[in-house]
Order: C-alpha cells, then structure tokens, then sequence
C-alpha cells in the first residue's frame, strides 16, 4: 500500500481531498493530511507521493518531504450540479467570487471560465481585501467564512473536487493506472464538468502523460497521427512526416483533411470507431492505414491513426520472424558438414549444390538415417533464402489432428483450447524462407490437398480464418518411401507428387559410400571426445557391414564401442553389437588368423588381385570384381566373391587402390603402383 500525504492550507479541504482519494483509490494507499491552519509545518513528512495544494506551499515544505517521493500540484474543477448551480444566476450578473487567497480566487476565476462560465462579470475577493465593489450576487467555494462581513446572502457551491488530471497524475505516481478502469473513477470523471476547450487541453495540462506519450510515439517504427473528434490534430510523430512526406510545417490544431485528402481518413472521423488496416494509396505510395479511436470517461474524445509503408511493414514481419530463429528454425549446417570423399557423395552433393540455386521444389529420397535433413539445411543456406526461416516438421511425429493446426495457424476460438488470439502456422513462419516437409508420405491425404494449394497459389488460410495470407517459401520434402508407387495405389495424390518431384534428389546410402564408413566413423567419434581404435580387422568387418540404419545405426555403434572401455577395438569386440551378424564376424575370425599368413590362402588370393590390378594398368584401365572372379575361374584359382570384396577394401585402406562405382571398376594408385614396382619378384 502507498502512503500518499495532502498538504493544504486549511484543514477542511484538506480532509474533503482526503475523502475523495481514498474513495476513488479504495484499498490501494493510505492517506494523511497536514495543514497550515492546524500548525505551522517544521518536521519530516515521509511519503511516496504528495499532493499539495499550491505551489508557494511546496516552496516552503520542500525541504521537509523525501526527495525520492514523487510531487502533484493539486488541480480542483467543479462537477455538473455546481455548474448548474452558478448557471441559475442571471446572465451578465456581477458576480463576487470569494475564497481565502488571491491566489486561490483567480484561479477559481480562471476555473469559471475554462468551463464556460463566460457570460458573467467576476470579481475577486480574498481574505485582506480592502477595496470592494458592489456587486449582483456573492458566491463561493466553501470559503463562505471568508467573505465581508456586511454580506448577507451568498451561494455556496461547496468545494472544488479533484480534477481528472490530478487522479489520472496520481494513478500513474503510484503505479496503479489500471484502477482508471474502475466503476468509480469512471463515474468520477463523468460527473465532472469537463473544460470546453476539450482533451486536448486536459492532456497538455497532464504533463506526465504528455512526455510518455510523446516520447513513445516518436520511437515507434510505425507513423502516428492523433487527431480530436473533429480531425484537428493534436499531435504528429516524426515517421508520420516521413512516410507522408509532410515536411517540418507546424500542424497544431490544423484538420487533418487540410494535409491529407482520403476516404478512409475521412471515414475515421465521421464513423468514430475502429477501422481494419487496409492499404491506401497516399502520393503514389503503398500505404498500410490503421485508426482506432480513443475512449476517456466512455466518451469518444479522439482518433488514433497509424500509417505504415507496404514494404516497411513487410520488412517488420520478416524482423519479427527472424526473432523466431531463438525458437530453432534455423539451419544450422551447410555442404561443408557433410562428411565423405566417395564419389557417391561428392557426386550428390554438387547435385544438391547447384539445387540450391533454384527456387523449384526439392524431394530428397533415401533410406532412413542417411541425411536427408542435413542435405535439406545445407541446401537452404547455400540459397538466396539463407538469411531468413529454415522451418522443419516431421509430418509422421505429430498426430493428425494436429497436423493441420501447426501447419496452416488457427484463429481464436477454432477449436476447445486454441490460444486467446490464434497462432501462426509454420508455413507463415516460413515466409521468405524454407519449409522442410520430413516423411512427407505420412502426410494425410486431407492436409495433401490443403498442401498443393500452397504450391500452387503460394496462399495459406488459418484453421476457422476468414482471410487468405500470402507466403512466399520454398518448399523441400523428404521421405523413405517409394512416392511413386504410394500414388499408384491411392495412398499419395499423384499431382502433389509432381508438384514435390521437380528437382529429385536421392541420397545414397552408407555402405554404398566405401571408404566414407571410416571417415564418419573417426568423424562422429572425435566430435564425441571418444579415443579408441579400431583394428585393421574391425575396420574391415565395418566397411563389409550393410549399414541398414545408415548414419543412425553407425552412431549407436560409436557410442556402443565406447563402453567397451579398450584402447583398440578387436573384431570379437564388436560381436556383442553385431548378434544378428554373428556368422559373418565368425568368418572374419576365422580370416583374421591367417591374414599375415604367407602360406594362407587369403595371402595368395592377394597377390592373384595385385596381378590382375597390375595387368589392368598395364592396359590404362580398372578392373571389377565380376571380372577378378571371371578371370579366378579361368585360371582355376579358389576364391569366393566375399574374399576379393574383403582384400580390394583391404588394399583401399592401405591407399593401394581405388575403388570407384560403375564401370571404372578398380584402379592402382600411385602408391599402389610403386608397391607393385618393388614386388615384381613375387607377382
């Protein structure tokens, strides 16, 4: 609770003020009263706000009040019945007006005739006055001890009550401005005889709302213009000039239709409420126009408009927007992270790179795990729309009822637990961006629909929404499943398909990539602070491994062989992984023993492929292993098609040979031929 303190010269109205605060203010402070008619005042007075009734008080209590407490110069009006108590009196009468100091009685005077009370002649009297003139009627503000003594009959309209600018001044000192909302005030304030100069005046003489008012609508981004009931303006910001290119000329009290010519202006003054923000054109310029009309007591008494240039206002939502980055839609990795030197991968990714530059639609297909999302970043960040929204959703993650709502947005009230004032949809999040559809073929046939209208008008409309919002994205799909085939039998609506399918993009998958096992594998590890090895019959086994997880099944595995706590992973190391694979990790066992073995058979199926490695160079060509097994059959070599795969890997790793898909078949390197060169006595 505040503690709030009146200061006045005489105790009676300091009470009257007294009662009047705490009614209006019920609960919310706490009110004392200190008055020179009661004792001079020489002693601290602790408060967070005080309200005094004139200046020269101030003046002198000033160094006895907390400088951190926060000063109001009372202001007094009357209200309707006094005023209609003083209009009794006839027209053009001479009028005493009496109270207990010159400084009191010419501004009641003034108060008179601010409320326009002009058809009177007044004429002041004070406590002291010597002079006196005759007079038609006396009449006071519950000063009526103070008048002549030789008065006889006078009108007495009591005490002025507390003005709408002192209740308004004290609300905002002690925080509590939402308590002008109260029934209260509110009947308050219309009992008050409002001053004929209208609001205007009423806001001037309200200095603190004044300078916050003035210094809001001169920072805010959007061009302000408020005008009276009639149009005159009251104030102007600087954007409103600069959008309207209206110059530095004074426009105080001038009407808005002297500077600007429109019918939606002129129709937000005649009608007096809300108008929606519609666009305008104002000196051949777009203009996004706004006006709300501003309500004091339950009277309009004034027209908020707000103007806003098209593009600006676009520029805004895409600032906006970008704030959503927080939020994750973002892409974070570009061509650089994808890891690989296969010619597969490279292959795919100048593929996807060149994508990038389109501004087509892109469906990624591959098996699960392979990257499909990586590729869908990087193809954003290596597009014109890199510096805007990368929007991602899993369309077989969320429930179907769902679906639809993050998507396309709903407006309030769409459905029981829809959020107070809807909510944008991801495709609207995306605007000027990229939107990532993952597992697209889970997407239900409903929202399919829904979903080529986006591609094909680039509009959205939100769940239970009256009004079509236009987007402008770029849309990548990705999914595992066969599209095609999903189409053929009524499960994918073909046209959506082809709408999805103008750029195709197929990922391959990892045990199609050679070599690229391995550098992921030290890749992901490292990034892991993991520091294991792997031994040269692990490395094997792993680049013989089909991978049906892909990259998914090759990081469990990474993670897996970390908790084997050894510094070089073994090959029976990995058969707890490996269960359904046993056999084939028995082979390798049985291999790995005689792998050195010059006497062993795998040695000798060795030195039968570095003679038909070398033959092939000889002939400036690679060599395949259909033809490796081809030629064994020829010459009547034993040997399976498991061990030339197992041996050319082998002699990859010890970088003797290339392996290339296709028909370029397998190649020696410059290493491999220098190998060959100091072997020629065994081959």
């Amino acid at each position: 609770m505040k503690k709030v303190v009146v200061i006045t010269n005489f105790d009676k109205v300091a009470n009257f003020h007294k009662d009047v605060l705490e009614y209006l203010f019920e609960g919310k402070i706490e009110v004392e009263t200190y008055s020179y008619d009661k004792g001079y005042i020489d002693f601290e007075i602790e408060a967070d706000l005080y309200l005094i009734s004139i200046y020269s008080i101030y003046v002198e209590v000033k160094k006895y009040i907390n400088p951190r407490g926060k000063v109001i110069i009372i202001g007094t009006t009357i209200n309707e019945k006094q005023y209609e108590k003083i209009k009794k009196i006839p027209k053009n009468s001479k009028i005493m007006v009496v109270n207990y100091s010159p400084e009191m009685t010419m501004e009641t005077i003034a108060l008179f005739r601010q409320v326009g009370l002009d058809e009177y002649d007044f004429v002041p009297y004070y406590l002291g006055k010597v002079n006196t003139v005759q007079t038609d009627f006396v009449l006071t503000t519950g000063e009526a001890h103070v008048a002549p003594h030789w008065v006889e009959d006078i009108i007495d309209i009591d005490d002025r009550t507390l003005d709408m600018s002192t209740i308004i001044d004290t609300a905002i000192s002690i925080e509590q401005e939402d308590i002008l909302k109260s029934k209260k005030i509110i009947s308050h304030f219309k009992k008050l005889k409002k001053p004929s100069i209208g609001i205007s005046k009423l806001i001037n003489d309200t200095n603190v709302l004044e300078s916050r008012f003035l210094e809001l609508i001169n920072v805010i981004d959007e061009g302000i213009i408020v005008t009276d009931v009639y149009g005159h303006i009251y104030t102007i910001n600087e954007k409103a000039k600069s959008i309207l290119n209206l110059g530095k000329m004074d426009f105080d009290r001038m009407n808005i239709s002297e500077i600007i010519n429109h019918l939606s202006i002129t129709r937000a003054i005649k009608k007096k409420r809300s108008l929606d923000v519609e666009l305008i054109k104002i000196n051949n310029c777009n203009i996004s126009f706004k006006a709300v009309p501003v309500e004091t007591v339950g009277e309009i008494t004034g027209i908020i408009m707000i103007f806003e240039r098209f593009e600006e206002k676009e520029k805004s939502q895409h600032n906006l927007r970008k704030q959503l980055v927080k939020k994750g839609y973002v892409a974070k990795y570009n061509f650089e992270d994808i890891k690989g030197s296969s010619k597969a991968i490279e292959d795919i990714k100048k593929r996807a790179n060149k994508m990038a530059k389109s501004d087509s639609s892109i469906l990624i297909t591959g098996e699960s795990g392979v990257g499909k999302e990586l590729f869908a970043q990087s193809i954003h960040n290596a597009s014109y729309r890199k510096d805007y929204q990368f929007v991602a959703i899993n369309c077989a993650a969320i429930p179907e009822n769902l679906l639809e709502s993050e998507l396309f947005g709903y407006d309030e009230g769409a459905f029981t637990g829809a959020k107070k004032g809807g909510r944008m949809g991801l495709f609207e999040i995306a605007h000027n961006g990229t939107i990532f559809l993952d597992e697209i073929g889970e997407m239900p046939l409903h929202l399919q629909t829904r979903l080529l209208r986006v591609i094909q008008e680039r509009e959205v409309m939100r769940i239970c929404g009256d009004r079509v919002i236009h987007v402008d994205i770029r849309i990548i799909a990705a999914t595992h499943r066969n599209l095609k085939e999903l189409s053929k039998q009524g499960k994918f609506r073909s046209d959506l398909y082809y709408r999805l399918n103008v750029l195709p993009l197929k990922i391959p998958p990892l045990r199609d990539r050679g070599n690229d096992i391995l550098i992921l594998f030290n890749h992901i590890k490292a990034n892991k602070g993991l520091v294991y090895e792997l031994s040269k019959e692990s490395e094997a086994f792993l680049l013989n491994y089909k991978w049906e997880g892909n990259l998914r099944e090759l990081i469990n595995c990474i993670e897996f062989l970390n908790y084997i706590d050894k510094d070089v992973i073994e090959l029976e190391d990995l058969q707890e992984y490996f269960l359904e694979d046993e056999d084939l990790i028995n082979e390798y066992n049985e291999n790995a023993i005689t792998y050195y073995d010059e006497n062993s058979s795998f040695y000798e199926g060795k030195k039968f492929i570095l003679t038909c490695m070398k033959e092939a160079m000889l002939q400036l060509r690679g060599i395949g292993r259909p033809a490796i097994l081809k030629k064994a059959r020829e010459e009547n070599i034993y040997i399976s098609e498991v061990e030339i795969r197992k041996i050319l890997l082998e002699l990859e790793l010890d970088g003797i040979v290339a392996i290339s898909k296709g028909r370029g078949g397998t190649k020696l390197t410059q290493k491999g031929i220098e190998i060959i060169k100091s072997m020629e006595d065994i081959l």
